[in-house]
Order: C-alpha cells, then sequence, then structure tokens
C-alpha cells in the first residue's frame, strides 16, 4: 500500500511539474502579445516569468520578477536596440488576469534599459563630428571642419547627460593638433547635440547612462507602477 501510495504522489508530482511548466509557458506568450499590441510592436517581444513554482504566483496573484525582451524600440524618429523591461513584485489579481482587466495590476519597480547605438547618436551630430568613441563615463569624437571660421582637425570629449529633450551631448575639452585653440564656450555653440530620446516603454525619463563599445547604454526606473496607466500614456 505504502509503494502504491508513492507512486501515486510521484505521479500527481510530476503531473503538476508539467502543468506548471505549460502554463507559464503560455502565460509568457499571452503576455508577449499584449506587450506586442499595446506598443504596436514589429515582433512579439520575449517574456521570461522567473521563480518556481510559477502556478502559486498565479493563485497568490503575486509574480517575484518578469523581464520582457522587446529588442528595437523607436521614440521620436530614434531607434535603440536591445530594449528590456525588468519588473519586480508585479500585483496581477487572477480574476483579472483572467478578464484582461489592467486597472488593479501593478508592479514595485520597473526598470527599461536599452542600447543607443553610436551610429545614431552620429547621426544627430554636427557635421564637424567624424567619430565616437566611449572614453570612460565620456564619449572621445574627431572633428573635421570649420567652427566659427576656425579650421578645426582634432578631438574633443563630451559628456552625456539625461535632460527634458533627450541625450544632451556636451563639448568639455577639445584639441585640435597644433591649430588656434579655440575657447570652449564657443566650441560648444556649434558642437553640442541632443539626441531626442526621452523615455523608454515603462513611460519614466532615462535616469542613468554608461558609455560602452556598442553605444550608450540608458535606463530608466519608474515605482509603483499601474500597468493601466502605462497603456493610457502610449495612446
Amino acid at each position: 500500500m505504502r509503494k502504491a501510495l508513492l507512486a501515486l504522489l510521484i505521479v500527481v508530482a510530476v503531473g503538476l511539474v508539467v502543468a506548471d511548466r505549460v502554463g507559464v509557458r503560455v502565460a509568457q506568450n499571452r503576455i508577449g502579445q499584449q506587450v506586442a499590441a499595446q506598443y504596436d510592436l514589429p515582433r512579439q517581444p520575449d517574456v521570461t516569468i522567473h521563480g518556481i513554482p510559477f502556478l502559486t504566483q498565479v493563485v497568490g496573484g503575486s509574480y517575484d520578477h518578469i523581464t520582457v525582451d522587446i529588442g528595437d524600440w523607436t521614440e521620436q524618429g530614434v531607434t535603440v536596440s536591445g530594449v528590456k523591461v525588468d519588473m519586480r513584485g508585479l500585483n496581477a489579481p487572477l480574476s483579472d488576469v483572467i478578464n484582461g482587466d489592467t486597472t488593479n495590476m501593478t508592479a514595485d519597480t520597473a526598470t527599461a534599459s536599452a542600447i543607443v547605438p553610436y551610429d545614431v547618436i552620429k547621426k544627430e551630430a554636427p557635421k564637424e563630428v567624424k567619430s565616437i568613441a566611449p572614453k570612460g563615463n565620456d564619449l572621445a569624437v574627431d572633428l573635421t571642419g570649420t567652427v566659427l571660421g576656425f579650421q578645426v582637425n582634432g578631438s574633443a570629449v563630451v559628456s552625456v547627460k539625461a535632460t527634458s529633450k533627450g541625450i544632451a551631448i556636451t563639448p568639455e575639452s577639445v584639441g585640435t593638433n597644433g591649430a588656434a585653440q579655440l575657447p570652449l564656450t564657443l566650441v560648444r555653440q556649434q558642437l553640442t547635440w541632443i539626441v531626442p530620446v526621452r523615455d523608454l516603454p515603462v513611460g519614466s525619463r532615462i535616469s542613468e547612462i554608461q558609455p560602452t563599445a556598442e553605444g550608450l547604454r540608458v535606463a530608466a526606473t519608474a515605482h509603483n507602477v499601474n500597468l493601466n496607466d502605462l497603456e493610457q500614456q502610449k495612446k
């Protein structure tokens, strides 16, 4: 009898594990479809619901960690790549999930990250900027052309900063390979530019910028996010 009971428990346990894994795949696909429709994305994003077991999270209406890999994202005509949204502490009552109601769905935090490629940054730059590369927390740019009537052939170090208009790129020092040194204030008048990327899919302003080999890695974090509010912001 004990052996038969043990065998039954094993079968039940295996069945629950299978149901759990099938359920999580179905949920991930459903979330991906909703995100693609909500943001009018060209492809369905990859969704990962972390944590085991999944079914207890569904019943409890509380999910520890969900990530959504969106890929490319376009804002104000500028396309960034590698966009990922990381949600922690997602509260989604089961009845609301079944009815597709996001009114009471909230996340403790939602952080979006992305890469702004250097070719995108250069596209917005003054014509005198010929190349861009990372240099610590700043960028190094090669310059060729005329600045306020003076011939420039050299390099500059520029800072990057998140602003209400986008990512501001401002010269901090300029070297001109033996030519006359131009006052920095004059250089800034012509060689400061804005990359018009302000927000990421969580509906929050970019607050972190870090130069990398591929481009500027940017991030935005929103707290106590109501998913219904995010939908309204994008409509």
